[in-house]
């Protein structure tokens, strides 16, 4: 099967899997993982952050920053597709207390002026705003990546008002290599990040957020109560330290991969492109015109061995390029979708 729904589907290679077999291991919530701590240091210093902290998926990543920086009744701005308000089963109503304030910007984008406009104090009848979400690169806005000066603008808005940036990071280091800007300048503007190691960068499982040493003091508690202790994690942890040593720059050939299906698209009668042009490694297109909703074509591609993912609205699917499949991979995808919607 080629698969291009996301790449969460991506699995660890033979390189990481004996890096993994050999890691030495402690326990983690003694601080006594070496393996763990090393990957703490090392996306701590990444990102410019003063200390990291590994967690179990960037849900949990999401969840731990928005009730450590948020009082219950609190109000967090994102855009609507964000994964937190979408994806992330109400986990900041249920686990923060806080409620979303929703942007629709453009491509997952939004402007500080559309921020402004939902920033309120916290009074007798108020809530208060107290922190902006950014999703770096967007995932419903097709992998775009955030301009420094539109975070440059977030940042100044946040200081005026006495809130929290904070960056989902799920897909940073697309980020890093789309724009060629580093981690560290993208952290430079948020408060706290974090980077999932379970998409292009290869791993099983795991993320790391990242921020000042007092937050993630308070991060590790929340950890705790959330479930998210790991014990000798050091064995799942050197598949992060192996991905940043071996699968961050060839994320620039997922990159070229998506470039290529976003050319085969533009060939395909009734397939029109959406959330374009492509800047990372995800594809959204829309295949109304062809008289088929996406399930429907999804069928058809599996049958050919090929699959996306039907996303969002009816008549779109989604293509996430990724390690696991090659150029000749997604030349063969482009023509199975030609087939599938014919």
């Amino acid at each position: 099967m080629i698969d291009l729904s996301s790449d969460t589907a991506t699995r660890p290679s033979q390189g990481m899997r004996e890096f993994m077999a050999k890691a030495p291991v402690g326990d983690e919530q003694r601080r006594e993982d070496p393996t763990v701590n090393q990957l703490q240091d090392l996306v701590a210093e990444l990102t410019g952050k003063e200390a990291g902290l590994f967690l179990p998926s960037g849900t949990m990543c999401n969840a731990i920053a928005f009730t450590a920086h948020c009082e219950r009744g609190d109000a967090i701005i994102m855009d609507k597709w964000a994964h937190p308000n979408i994806a992330e089963g109400g986990g900041p109503a249920l686990l923060a207390g806080a409620m979303v304030r929703s942007m629709d910007g453009e491509r997952g984008v939004f402007t500080a002026d559309q921020a402004r406009v939902e920033i309120s104090s916290r009074g007798t009848h108020t809530s208060k705003t107290a922190l902006i979400s950014v999703e770096n690169t967007t995932n419903r806005g097709g992998g775009k990546i955030w301009p420094l000066e539109r975070l440059a603008e977030m940042r100044a808005l946040c200081d005026e008002h006495d809130m929290i940036l904070h960056m989902d990071g799920a897909r940073l280091m697309n980020a890093v290599i789309g724009s060629g800007n580093s981690a560290k300048t993208f952290g430079s503007y948020v408060d706290t990040i974090w980077i999932d190691l379970s998409k292009g960068l290869g791993a099983p499982v795991g993320a790391v957020l990242a921020g000042p040493a007092e937050f993630i003091e308070r991060a590790r508690l929340l950890k705790h109560r959330f479930g998210g202790a790991m014990r000798q994690a050091g064995v799942i942890a050197a598949a992060g330290l192996y991905a940043f040593e071996h699968n961050v720059e060839r994320l620039a050939e997922d990159h070229a991969n998506a470039r290529l299906i976003e050319e085969g698209l533009k060939t395909i009668p009734g397939v029109k492109q959406m959330q374009g042009p492509v800047e990372t490694n995800i594809i959204l297109f829309d295949v109304s015109e062809t008289g088929k909703n996406s399930k429907e074509v999804e069928a058809k591609l599996e049958e050919q061995g090929v699959r996306m993912a039907p996303y969002v609205l009816p008549t779109w699917i989604r293509a996430v390029t990724h390690l696991d499949v090659s150029r000749e991979d997604c030349e063969k995808a482009v023509e199975a979708l030609r087939i599938a919607v014919a």
